[in-house]
């Protein structure tokens, strides 16, 4: 209800109160005079007029209570319009937080579709991801084909590590060693001449069907899987068994007495490790040092990096041979000078003593001659040569000198 009609409601009525207020007293006061003259003159007029005269309490106490309620409506009134003008900042505040939660629900109905395309591509991600494995798990079952997989991973592998092949490494590389011959998927070149074998191997068939039971499976499932566990320990240890036997390293040139057998799946030799904590040894035994794709590129790393470190030493040493070389030509080319010096001295005073000979000698009897008869003779005066006074420097530099 509008607040401004309201409060001219409430102050017309307390006019019109008012109003009756003021007849009511005077009728009173009216009666009260003219009951004084009848009462005496008729008893029951002057009853009749008591009973007006109680109408009129009445009356005057209704009004009075209508007067009270009309005033106590007011202030009432007007303690609204005191809240309502202390709640007109909260509206707004309201207001705006209305429109905040509007904003609010926008941009949650916006990234809600949002998430929901991202777990819609999630999830056909996840499809893509699990055919791959499948089909890569099927590609797996063949023997062929794990050897196969087995050497890209080697190869790439190598490559990460920054080797260039046949500079650093070589691909099936024959040996020939005391049990006969082999072939090692690669041999790696070390600096100085040596060489260090590595062969990969893959045992998968237990290890994937046992990945298929889960770990936390019960009763006849995990005896199933721990049995196929440990068939893949027994694959393990048989390559371990078969490298060690084959000996790689009396085949080749100034190679460590080892050689590395390359898992290409971390799980494959964690795997094989968490069943049998003692398999480690039992390869070091034979001579054998099992790598997954963590360890061996560190390895390889750490063999290119010496590689790097041992062309910069053959650099540095082939300046210094060239510097050798260079100071050494240096000197023989400053005794060649020293020679052309002491040579241009040599002449320097040959030169001298023919121009102190010239002088004192042919010049004097020349110009004795020319005065006999000088315009006979047409002979003009001769310039006389003057002597080279300066000298060759010699060189000083220990370095240049022949001392």
């Amino acid at each position: 209800m509008d607040t401004g009609l309201i409060a001219s409601s409430t102050a017309i009525w307390a006019g019109v109160s008012a109003l009756l207020l003021g007849l009511i007293i005077g009728a009173g006061f009216g009666i009260r005079y003219q009951k004084r003259k009848i009462v005496g003159s008729d008893p029951e007029l002057g009853s009749k007029l008591a009973g007006l005269e109680a109408t009129e309490k009445e009356l005057r106490a209704q009004l009075l209570k209508a007067d009270q309620a009309a005033v106590i409506q007011a202030n009432q009134q007007d303690q609204e319009n005191k809240v309502l003008v202390q709640l007109g900042p909260v509206k707004q505040q309201l207001q705006q937080m209305h429109d905040v939660v509007q904003r609010l629900e926008k941009e949650r109905t916006e990234q809600f579709s949002s998430i929901s395309e991202q777990l819609r591509t999630a999830v056909e991600t996840d499809e893509n991801l699990r055919k791959q494995t499948q089909q890569l798990s099927q590609a797996l079952s063949s023997n062929s084909l794990r050897g196969v997989w087995g050497e890209t991973q080697l190869r790439k592998l190598v490559e990460l590590a920054g080797l260039i092949k046949h500079a650093d490494f070589s691909e099936q590389a024959t040996i020939t060693t005391d049990t006969g011959m082999g072939r090692a998927d690669m041999v790696i070149n070390l600096p100085g001449g040596k060489s260090l074998a590595i062969d990969s191997k893959v045992p998968f068939s237990a290890y994937q069907e046992a990945s298929a039971i889960s770990e936390l499976a019960t009763g006849e499932e995990a005896s199933r899987r721990g049995r196929l566990i440990k068939d893949h320990v027994a694959a393990v240890r048989k390559h371990i068994d078969d490298l060690g036997s084959k000996a790689y390293w009396t085949g080749l040139d100034s190679s460590p007495d080892f050689v590395i057998c390359f898992l290409p799946s971390e799980s494959l030799l964690s795997a094989a490790l968490d069943s049998d904590p003692a398999l480690m040894e039992y390869a070091f035994k034979k001579n054998v040092a099992l790598s997954s794709p963590v360890s061996l590129f560190s390895v390889l790393k750490t063999i290119n990096y010496i590689w790097r470190q041992n062309a910069d030493e053959s650099q540095v040493r082939s300046m210094i041979k060239l510097g050798r070389e260079l100071y050494e030509r240096v000197g023989k080319l400053a005794t060649l000078t020293s020679d052309l010096g002491n040579k241009l001295t040599s002449t320097v005073k040959s030169y001298n003593a023919f121009v102190s000979s010239l002088e004192s000698r042919m010049l004097v009897t020349a110009r004795k001659l020319n005065d006999l008869d000088e315009n006979e003779l047409g002979i003009d005066s001769i310039s006389e040569p003057k002597q080279i006074e300066e000298s060759p420097t010699a060189m000083t530099s220990k370095e240049l000198s022949d001392d």
